[in-house]
């Protein structure tokens, strides 16, 4: 990968690994439907005149069911509970728990049709990355966050979704407009529900902050970099931060808001971390594997060949 891209995957790393903490800064301050609208909000004023500009959102009139699926699932939904569930769960443990969404998205991509194999070593990385995700969510059921913990898994569910709706569905249509589209719609949904809860008083410094920060930074500007990583260094290694984001949240966490780390979190965060490589690892196919096994073939000596 290229140096540009290195930056840019080390950009994306940090954009989409600190949500989590500015959700829980954001949440002492504004409602749910606060925080998703304003989110929403500023990223599509943001990315609507470049989506304008490039004349791409005529191609989303033919495909507005898959779209409105994807909007829902990637965004209105998983946001918004996303949202509720850091009321009662630190910002680094709903951080861990999101990243089973690789192993999930393994799940869901097989059993609706997919082709991939599912080979011994990918088999072992699911249930390693379920039995992390056991050990994180076990003492906090005991404690009585269950509904919390339900709801990140909800959103697991839905971010596991949403990357095969786009895949089979909406996959010549253009990013950029896609984005601007969706989060246009998600501002408008939850746009009643944020006016019926404005806060009474301008929050504090920190929530504005915090909320100018999701929206810009992580919806925006994270999308916009996002898609200069995919051309830059294709789609396989795009996604390779979000084996990090999960240490990015813990970290931003552990520092910024002093949520204690424990051994319980480091067991399952190397639990999932390892459960996720496992289980998204490509598989090369029997030929060029039953290949891998023989001997190069020795040229004959007399034989002609074709200059390289």
């Amino acid at each position: 990968m290229s140096r540009k891209g290195w930056v840019l995957f080390a950009i994306m790393c940090v954009v989409w690994g600190i949500p989590y903490l500015l959700i829980k800064v954001a949440d002492g301050g504004v409602s749910v439907p606060v925080i998703v609208f304003a989110r929403t909000g500023l990223g599509a004023l943001v990315l609507l005149p470049p989506a304008l500009w490039s004349r791409g959102l005529g191609a989303l009139r033919h495909r507005w069911r898959p779209l409105a699926a994807f909007a829902v699932l990637e965004i209105i939904a998983a946001w918004g509970l996303l949202s509720l569930a850091e009321h009662r769960l630190s910002s680094s443990l709903t951080g861990l728990l999101i990243a089973a969404v690789p192993i999930v998205g393994v799940v869901l991509a097989r059993v609706t049709g997919g082709t991939e194999r599912l080979s011994l070593r990918r088999w072992a990385g699911l249930l390693a990355g379920l039995a992390g995700v056991a050990v994180l969510a076990a003492p906090t059921l005991a404690g009585g966050s269950g509904w919390a913990v339900g709801e990140v898994l909800l959103v697991v569910a839905c971010y596991a979704t949403s990357p095969i709706i786009a895949a089979r569905k909406l996959a010549d249509v253009p990013a950029l407009p896609m984005t601007a589209a969706c989060l246009t719609a998600a501002a408008l949904v939850y746009a009643p529900a944020a006016a019926l809860t404005w806060p009474r008083h301008v929050p504090s410094a920190r929530v504005l902050a915090a909320l100018a920060a999701l929206g810009i930074v992580c919806t925006a500007l994270a999308f916009l970099v996002f898609l200069r990583l995919i051309k830059e260094a294709g789609p396989t290694r795009a996604l390779v931060f979000t084996y990090v984001n999960p240490a990015v949240a813990v970290a931003a966490g552990v520092t910024v808001l002093g949520e204690p780390f424990t051994a319980t979190t480091g067991i399952s965060f190397a639990l999932i971390i390892a459960g996720c490589v496992l289980a998204t690892a490509s598989e090369r196919p029997a030929s060029e594997r039953s290949a891998a096994g023989r001997p190069p073939e020795v040229p004959e000596p007399d034989r002609e060949r074709t200059p390289s």
